[in-house]
């Protein structure tokens, strides 16, 4: 397995453009000459094979230098979610300990953070941090040849990238994606979903995310083409897809309804858009009508950060037949839906997914429980609850635990309901997730205060706001005399969803979340 992709497709295709970022291309060639500066730079910073780099920015070229200079120099591309809170910026540091952190100029303090939680950890000085606009004049080809390091020693095995996934208890943990997934992940979204090397797609969402590998990292490989947005803006998204000629849409459910209410979508050519594919859950009935309006079909996606992350494939006529399917697994992938005692549930009884194959994660950085319970019996168990029809095509239908998806964003409401419980007047309260238009579920919160001691809504919304990231502050904070339990004492969430429902309607109106 070749491990340095840069190095191979300069070699292949040096001057096919690869990369469009700030008004211009980038050619395969370019971008091998930014990660051997990239590695150079590091090295002579002191980092070497297995140390976590870190970058706390949004959407930059920074991601693309540091994920193709991993197999140069051994390094682990470990990127930040910037809407942490810095209190959960400097946890993350001190459990990732990166020895250097790179930054934009607006998550400058996000990098600070992390850097503090890092040397709080190793009683040391702390990463270096990196200043984006410094770093982009050191790996600029500027004349000369770029510098070449001597190979790393690398297996497959050996982490290319730590990503963050959630927890129960709150903080993320570091899945350790190994050079094998990112390939396999590759194959499997190339042979399955039927890219080519002329497909050309945005990426919009995220790189701190596993949304990352979807379709970038697969495209790199391919030796197609992406346009990196820096961050999601529909106009300018429209524009791009018309004006560089994309392909292929992948978006969570949440920017595809903001594109198709943007007042240019009725007037930019789609054309050459081939499919749409949804990622984070099912796209909404009327979104996809208006784009099946403007000709372009959809498809669903399924996947999750330690598998991938895409898991399935579906042919557009599938899809359309079956359009809350996300259909079979990719070629060198198993699926299963299988009860609590691992025997396998028969077609229509819901049971946990769980995935096998060489697209699978190897487990959690430094989390040796979390790993044993995601990876049982040679499988990973997803947390994710799902079924299949007589004709063996999946469909998702809720999570095993309480985590709900806003606007593309994980949220867990045991650590919501943590935050809330550090509030003097909170004696109860229950977080759940509730369905919502724009968002496609936001937060609902639900407090019992102590007797003799006030809070509103407002206040309550203003405590968490303090100390948690924006998107897990719920959009609904309602106060009750008392929250429904069943005979064991246990809080019925399922009862608050459906008071709400009945007092809201099933869907809140679209807002800022």
């Amino acid at each position: 397995m070749i491990l340095d992709v840069a190095a191979r497709r300069a070699d292949l295709t040096p001057q096919r453009d690869a990369l469009w970022w700030r008004g211009r291309w980038y050619t395969y060639a370019e971008l091998n000459e930014r990660a051997d500066r990239a590695a150079a730079h590091l090295a002579e910073l002191g980092v070497g094979k297995g140390d976590r780099v870190a970058i706390a920015a949004n959407n930059h070229l920074g991601h693309l230098d540091l994920i193709l200079a991993t197999a140069k120099l051994g390094f682990v591309y470990t990127p930040l979610n910037v809407r942490l809170a810095q209190r959960e910026l400097r946890e993350l540091g001190a459990y990732l300990r990166p020895s250097a952190v790179l930054h934009d100029a607006e998550n400058a303090a996000a990098a600070a953070a992390t850097a503090e939680g890092a040397a709080l950890a190793e009683g040391a000085s702390g990463p270096a941090l990196i200043d984006l606009a410094a770093w982009d004049e050191s790996v600029t080809a500027r004349g000369k040849a770029a510098p070449r390091l001597a190979p790393p020693r690398l297996s497959p095995e050996d982490p290319q990238m730590i990503l963050l996934t959630g927890g129960t208890t709150g903080l993320p943990k570091g899945a350790m994606l190994p050079y094998r997934q990112v390939f396999y992940n590759a194959v499997n979204t190339v042979f399955s979903w039927g890219l080519t090397d002329a497909d050309v797609a945005v990426q919009a969402t995220p790189c701190y995310h596993a949304a990352v590998n979807v379709l970038t990292t697969p495209l790199y490989q391919l030796g197609g083409r992406t346009i990196l947005q820096s961050r999601f803006d529909p106009a300018e998204y429209l524009r791009l897809v018309e004006e560089l000629g994309v392909t292929i849409l992948f978006l969570v459910p949440t920017m595809y309804a903001m594109l198709a209410a943007d007042p240019s979508f009725a007037e930019r050519d789609l054309s050459r858009v081939r499919w749409a594919i949804s990622g984070g859950a099912a796209c909404p009935e009327p979104v996809r009508r208006a784009f099946a309006g403007r000709g372009v079909r959809f498809r669903q996606g399924y996947g999750l950060t330690e598998a991938g992350v895409n898991c399935f494939s579906i042919t557009l006529e599938q899809a359309e037949a079956r359009p809350e399917s996300v259909g079979k697994p990719l070629l060198h992938a198993e699926a299963a839906v299988r009860r609590e005692d691992g025997t396998p549930c028969a077609p229509g009884e819901v049971g946990e997914l769980t995935l096998r194959g060489p697209h699978v994660f190897s487990g959690y950085f430094e989390r040796p429980e979390a790993t044993a319970d995601a990876l049982r019996g040679g499988w990973l168990w997803t947390g994710d609850l799902a079924a299949t029809d007589e004709d063996g095509f999946f469909t998702i239908r809720g999570r095993r635990k309480e985590m709900f998806i806003s606007g593309g964003e994980n949220v867990f409401p045991s650590e919501v309901e943590s935050c809330l419980y550090d509030h003097p007047a909170v004696a109860e309260c229950a977080v759940l997730g509730v369905e919502d238009e724009r968002w496609g579920e936001v937060g609902l919160a639900v407090v019992v205060l102590r007797p003799g001691l006030a809070a509103t809504p407002e206040e309550l919304s203003r405590h968490m706001r303090e100390r948690l990231a924006r998107y897990k502050v719920p959009k609904h904070v309602e106060l009750a005399t008392e929250l429904p339990k069943s005979g064991a004492g246990k809080i019925l969430k399922t009862a608050l969803r459906q008071r709400f429902e009945a007092e809201h309607g099933a869907k809140a109106a679209g807002g800022d979340a």
